[in-house]
């Protein structure tokens, strides 16, 4: 078993906290099953968002998902003119024994555009 680095990435509709909450708890998820990993494989998870998202931190998503002992972090994703708004990016560490090439990158509702190449 290794370490792999899983990216995901979810676009909200609105900076709403409800929204937030249900829609990073929905990108964890998928990235979590997909990949077949459970709570005590996860190492760290970082979040960003772009600065338009204030009503909520993308972590207590996680929180709320049982991971409030997997060391997590959120930073504001640079403000680049033109880039994509509304948007959660994930870099998640975890234990797995999937090859690099395994890895099952999620990009969801909206956010397939920044990684067509990874895109599920």
């Amino acid at each position: 078993m290794s370490i792999k680095a899983l990216r995901g990435a979810v676009q909200l509709t609105a900076d709403d906290r409800s929204e937030m909450l249900e829609a990073v708890k929905d990108l964890l998820q998928q990235m979590m099953e997909r990949n077949n990993l459970a709570v005590s494989d996860l190492i760290s998870v970082f979040f960003t968002s772009t600065p338009d998202l204030v009503s909520e931190f993308p972590a207590v998503a996680a929180r709320e998902l049982g991971m409030g002992e997997v060391p997590l972090m959120c930073s504001v994703e640079i403000d680049v003119t033109g880039a994509l708004p509304r948007v959660v990016r994930v870099m998640m560490h975890a234990n797995s024994p999937l090859a690099t090439s395994e890895i099952k990158h999620i990009y969801i509702r909206g956010a397939e555009v920044l990684r067509r190449d990874l895109a599920q």
